[in-house]
């Protein structure tokens, strides 16, 4: 796996992509650092990653169990060290189902989704950071 990071200004605006997709991503840092809030920073980066990586494998889980999903959004929030490196010491990730779900079926879904299959869960977890989730079916 490779990506390319290139700037894209005189300040700290930064487009990664990768040869998986045509999509540039947008990465920039803080205003303390000169961030012009053209682009999300790296660790707001990381929580998308863990957010999505938990939900592929989330609805691949449900589909497979003939589970009728209509939609689903995740908020995913994380507390911080104040040291630096500022890491994540907590992140706690919710996902909102809509559908036809039977709770029970959900709950094994996204035991197994978090904890068995993402790797970014796995690699985040292995530092010490405490990854917890629920799940709210409409």
């Amino acid at each position: 796996m490779k990506i390319e990071i290139n700037r894209v200004n005189d300040a700290v605006h930064f487009e990664a992509s990768a040869p998986s997709s045509t999509v540039k991503v947008h990465i920039d840092g803080s205003p303390e650092i000169g961030g012009q809030g053209l682009g999300v920073r790296p660790m707001e980066l990381v929580l998308m990653a863990l957010g999505s990586c938990s939900s592929l494998d989330l609805i691949s889980i449900l589909k497979k169990q003939r589970q009728d999903i209509q939609d689903i959004s995740i908020s995913v929030e994380a507390d911080r060290t104040d040291a630096v490196p500022a890491v994540f010491t907590a992140i706690r990730m919710t996902f909102n189902l809509k559908g036809n779900i039977d709770p029970a079926k959900a709950e094994k879904a996204a035991e197994l989704a978090v904890k068995k299959y993402c790797s970014v869960h796995d690699m985040l977890a292995a530092g010490g950071v405490k990854i917890s989730y629920t799940i709210n079916i409409e």
